[in-house]
């Protein structure tokens, strides 16, 4: 099974002073054993960017932009980047209308409505309630995967 990643994991894997960092490198291992592949979109590169280069008062990494530059690298050459598609802008219109979405959420729902553009059924999130009002895809805690079953989160 494919399944896209929330930022939150991939500045959590690549961040080893993160709390979680050992948890999510231990989840996404576990989902390579199990056979499943976990893929990133565009928009986790720009999210990363943005975690990346903001300042530790606003929950950022306070990182430079050259720095930033090579951590996206990075995370690009260890998951598949799947291609920006024409259809994830009215996906996400159609998604936000009908759950009401505002403020920042829209930039989850976007993620939704990507993995639903590519046929993705699943989701790996530590905010999973971020994510439960949508029924198009399943919402996976890492530690689902490191039970061995993604299947019922």
């Amino acid at each position: 099974m494919d399944i896209l990643a929330d930022t939150n994991i991939l500045i959590r894997r690549i961040n080893r002073y993160d709390a979680r960092h050992k948890e999510t490198r231990t989840a996404l291992k576990a989902a390579e054993q199990q056979g499943h592949r976990v893929c990133i979109v565009p928009q986790n590169i720009i999210e990363c960017w943005n975690v990346c280069t903001r300042p530790i008062d606003r929950n950022g990494l306070a990182l430079l932009p050259s720095h930033a530059e090579r951590i996206t690298a990075r995370i690009e050459d260890m998951f598949p980047l799947l291609a920006e598609r024409p259809e994830v802008f009215s996906e996400w219109k159609r998604l936000v209308a009908l759950h009401a979405v505002s403020g920042l959420k829209v930039y989850d729902t976007r993620l939704v409505a990507s993995a639903v553009a590519h046929g993705i059924e699943a989701l790996l999130t530590f905010n999973g309630d971020d994510f439960r009002r949508y029924t198009d895809i399943k919402v996976l805690h890492p530690h689902d995967l490191m039970a061995g079953n993604p299947q019922n989160p």
